[in-house]
């Protein structure tokens, strides 16, 4: 890999990571606790749904109006695209894991589950948003072989861009799966 593609390709995890950490641990901890709460439950279940219906790519605008830098603008969008699902899926989780006696092995499956579905999300953002404003990553090294007609820059873009969401997601999948593996079923809180 070319200098300037290990630095759009740094850049592109640098704007995930950014994003989508904070909004796993956060989603998590409020996910946890909406979910072993039944009255906060019943009440943010449907609520929680209007934010996570909102595409991501709508968000820029408005980010770029409180963040004006476009980095900080970027991985906000980032976060708050991906904070939701994770929200919804880990309070799920933790509800379910409630009515099966506390059965932990429950709620690492869905809050696995839920970090796979927002990495997706989250990736997904950071590449839609290098194509529209960040000047690197890449999403803007894959818009950049379409507008200077360079087509294998985009096949081999988007190869990358494979390559790395498929390896996050099997490496969140793989240790869920130990983890579930490592808490037995009906353990009590």
């Amino acid at each position: 890999m070319e200098h300037s593609k290990l630095l759009d390709f740094l850049s592109s995890l640098q704007l995930l990571f950014v994003g989508f950490i904070p909004a796993a641990i956060l989603g998590i901890l409020l996910g946890s606790a909406i979910g072993i709460n039944p009255l906060l439950y019943k009440l943010c279940k449907r609520l929680l749904q209007i934010p996570h219906s909102i595409p991501p790519i709508a968000l820029v605008p408005i980010a770029f109006i409180f963040f004006r830098e476009v980095e900080v603008a970027a991985s906000m969008v980032v976060f708050f695209s991906t904070i939701w699902s994770i929200i919804i899926n880990t309070a799920t989780g933790m509800r379910k894991s409630r009515l099966q006696d506390n059965n932990f092995r429950v709620a690492i499956n869905y809050i696995f589950d839920a970090l796979r579905t927002g990495l997706w999300i989250a990736w997904f953002t950071v590449i839609a948003i290098e194509m529209l404003t960040v000047g690197k990553g890449l999403g803007f090294f894959i818009w950049n072989g379409y507008r200077g007609g360079n087509y294998n820059n985009i096949i081999e873009g988007v190869i990358y861009i494979g390559a790395i969401g498929f390896f996050l997601d099997q490496l969140l999948d793989i240790t869920g799966s130990i983890l579930a593996q490592l808490v037995s079923e009906g353990q009590k809180s």
